[in-house]
């Protein structure tokens, strides 16, 4: 028998990026309601923050038993000491998941062109077919310096064989327009642009080769990441805190314990308050367990099946220190 018969192919790999709030987490799980029946999907998810949300919020809505693995790499840019962090975590969920698909969701602070090198690393050639780079972009968002001059904002432009141009309903009649020119000049000259409302993209928009791979550089940034404390036993007092800097913004991010429940109205009161650029969170509640996702635009909530405890990551441009007690008054007596 030929050996080359016994070899497992390559799994199509998709790398889904944009900058915060965009509406990554939504497109993936949108992707996620469109996997064939029969297959096995994995999703690895970095997060900027040290405590890591996403994971629990698509663990949350999806499980192993509908054929979905998900993968946290929290603590910043996963592309990071060589590779290393994101190496172990892609390793680790391959060998567990034996997908028939794997979706990789870089920080909207990291740096994709490295993680595209990463995969491309001899050793992962024979184990992983990178497809189709997307990413997701706020057209809206051209008219704000702080993102048109944000060199993470333009590389994942530059990277992408598709621009999804989401929230579609909020834009005004030249966005669109604004964001086909943006992307004329940042983009590749083969980068196709789509428009999408809710994170809704089609199945078919991950099916198909990479153009090109990105040549070597030199990855230099300014993460000043604490130990990460995804995992540590959850102290007396029943939470655990954990906070981060880098690419302009700082993130801050609580882990408690799931005998604390909190008062679901009250908790809507806060977080609807929160002037940040972003917050994810889920909390074990008076009312059942569910997941909060706020950005400029709005807060969403989302019932979820169930977490093992309480988490919020928030990334802002600077942190309040009242927030923890705003948010330990929430929990329920």
């Amino acid at each position: 028998m030929n050996s080359n018969s016994l070899q497992t192919p390559a799994v199509p790999t998709n790398i889904i990026t944009g900058f915060l709030g965009v509406g990554k987490t939504s497109a993936i799980l949108h992707l996620l309601s469109q996997k064939p029946a029969h297959e096995r999907w994995a999703v690895l998810v970095n997060e900027f923050g040290e405590i890591g949300v996403d994971g629990s919020l698509l663990n949350g809505q999806y499980s192993k038993e509908q054929g979905i693995f998900i993968r946290e790499v929290p603590g910043g840019c996963m592309c990071c000491a060589s590779g290393l962090p994101m190496q172990i975590a892609l390793n680790q969920l391959l060998s567990k998941a034996k997908p028939d698909r794997l979706l990789i969701e870089p920080t909207g602070l990291g740096h994709p062109k490295e993680v595209l090198q990463v995969l491309s690393a001899e050793y992962y050639k024979k184990v992983l077919s990178v497809q189709k780079t997307l990413t997701l972009v706020d057209a809206r968002k051209l008219t704000d310096q702080r993102y048109t001059s944000h060199d993470t904002f333009n590389q994942q432009i530059a990277i992408a064989d598709t621009i999804i141009g989401n929230k579609l309903d909020l834009y005004r009649e030249s966005d669109r327009a604004s964001l086909v020119d943006y992307v004329k000049h940042q983009g590749q000259k083969h980068a196709n642009v789509i428009f999408a409302e809710f994170g809704e993209v089609d199945l078919a928009t991950l099916q198909g080769p990479i153009a090109s791979l990105p040549c070597q550089s030199n990855h230099h940034h300014d993460h000043q990441v604490t130990t990460s404390i995804t995992d540590d036993i959850i102290p007396q007092c029943g939470y655990i805190k954990a906070v981060n800097k880098g690419e302009g913004f700082f993130s801050v991010g609580w882990r408690i314990s799931q005998e604390k429940v909190f008062s679901r109205q009250q908790l809507i009161l806060l977080l609807a308050g929160l002037r940040v650029e972003r917050m994810k969170a889920v909390f074990i509640t008076d009312e059942g367990i569910f997941g909060y996702n706020l950005s400029a635009d709005a807060l969403t909530e989302v019932e979820l099946d169930d977490c093992l405890e309480s988490r919020i990551e928030i990334i802002s441009d600077s942190i309040d220190a009242s927030l923890e007690a705003q948010l330990l008054d929430c929990i329920e007596p």
